[in-house]
């Protein structure tokens, strides 16, 4: 298959499979700056295939001195995510890449628009993604629907709130990660169920989250798991790793936190009071939190904790009509939509959607739209944490009946935080 650029050159876009994957490999590896091995990118990529993994990824071909070349690469792993509504299968965009000789000639783009055309035919109504620059995937739909914190605190302002939630029938277990495994999946799992953004782990993720190799420790201590148990078992968890440091002032070691997960407050409670005040260290560094994450409200000082908010997940609408559909809303709305989408045409049209707390309905309609705007947009605020009336201020899209957008934004807004926590 052949598809043309915005520069009208023709790429061939085909599939490949296990035995050209280390070619495949080595073209993303260059593209993102990967420092390993190219054997060992292979290695480690491919137990999260599955027996049709293969078949999901996209090459761009090129003829160089004589012979075909791979010049640029996409895939996706079929993952569940919950989304308003309940978990839906989405596709997990990854390994994105282009030769570095052969950038900005639309390569990227003739792999985005067979890839979006693939999920479709397959049924497929969502894809997201991590972004390595946020520049470049707003154009081809996706729009950045998940804030994200990195966060650090020094030991002497980590105290919490004398009045943080506690149950005396909870216990803390502390060990290496891999003894508790199955502690771990069960508090993941729970979780996952109820967090917008989340993604339930298969046996193959498990074991990356949980991979302790020494030369990739840097410095720091194996890989610790702190488990939060009660009467019916494990209830919270967090997976850090610690580096040891003295300074003239004495102990200034350092704590840092993988992820955690809790399905009960007070387990909240006694994971961070372990994991600030550990002995011998002065900082505690959390690699994600969700903006929401409860550590804000159990400090005694809050200004004392250190946030950086970053963009993590970036969402597409592969189907319109079918995502707003099936999607759950928090107040009625009605509203007609001009979307645009450049890299998935069907979406292109005009639709009503009639909305409530009770179900959803959309169809193409030939009615004045209230509001214009892009398929990315959508993208954005499905998840309900971005607003459009931000990007109606901005000028990146029209509102033609004044309200609708604030109703819109009322109808899509969560008052949860969406969080993923989980780079693939």
């Amino acid at each position: 298959m052949t598809t043309p650029d915005s520069a009208r050159t023709e790429w061939t876009v085909r599939g490949t499979d296990r035995d050209e994957y280390p070619r495949v490999a080595r073209v993303i590896g260059e593209a993102l700056l990967v420092a390993e091995d190219l054997d060992a990118v292979v290695e480690r990529v491919r137990p999260l295939h599955d027996a049709e993994g293969y078949e999901r990824v996209r090459v761009a071909v090129d003829e160089v001195d004589g012979e075909e070349r791979v010049v640029g690469a996409t895939n996706h792993f079929p993952f569940e995510m919950t989304l308003p509504g309940g978990p839906r299968p989405v596709a997990g965009v990854t390994g994105v890449g282009v030769w570095p000789t052969h950038r900005r000639r639309g390569v990227l783009s003739a792999l985005m628009r067979r890839q979006l055309a693939d999920i479709h035919a397959a049924g497929g109504r969502y894809a997201a993604l991590w972004a390595s620059e946020g520049a470049i995937y707003g154009r081809f739909g996706y729009g950045p629907a998940v804030s994200e914190t990195e966060a650090h605190i020094a030991r002497p302002h980590a105290r919490l709130r004398p009045d943080a939630p506690r149950d005396p029938g909870l216990s803390v277990r502390l060990g290496y990660a891999a003894e508790f495994r199955a502690d771990l999946e069960h508090v993941h799992g729970e979780a996952a169920r109820t967090r917008l953004g989340q993604v339930p782990r298969t046996a193959h993720w498990w074991d990356r989250a949980l991979k302790d190799a020494p030369e990739n420790r840097d410095g720091r201590s194996p890989k610790q798991a702190v488990v939060v148990r009660g009467p019916r078992g494990p209830v919270g968890y967090a997976l850090y790793s610690t580096r040891a440091k003295w300074d003239s002032d004495g102990p200034a070691g350092t704590v840092y936190v993988q992820e955690m997960r809790a399905t009960a407050p007070a387990a909240w409670t006694l994971l961070y009071e372990h994991l600030l005040d550990r002995d011998l260290t002065a900082r505690t560094e959390f690699e994600f939190l969700p903006v929401d994450d409860p550590l804000v409200h159990l400090l005694g000082n809050r200004d004392r904790l250190v946030r950086e908010i970053f963009t993590s997940l970036w969402l597409r609408l592969v189907d319109v009509p079918g995502a707003l559909s099936e999607r759950t809303y928090t107040a009625p709305v009605e509203a007609v939509l001009e979307v645009t989408d450049r890299y998935a045409p069907w979406n292109a049209g005009t639709w009503s959607l009639k909305a409530g707390t009770d179900g959803a309905r959309v169809e193409a309609c030939d009615t004045a739209p209230d509001v214009t705007l892009d398929a990315a947009h959508l993208g954005a605020a499905y998840l309900g944490q971005t607003p459009l009336t931000g990007y109606a201020a901005a000028g990146l899209l029209t509102e033609h009946t004044p309200g609708a957008l604030a109703r819109l934004d009322a109808a899509l807004y969560r008052p949860d935080a969406a969080f993923n926590g989980t780079i693939f």
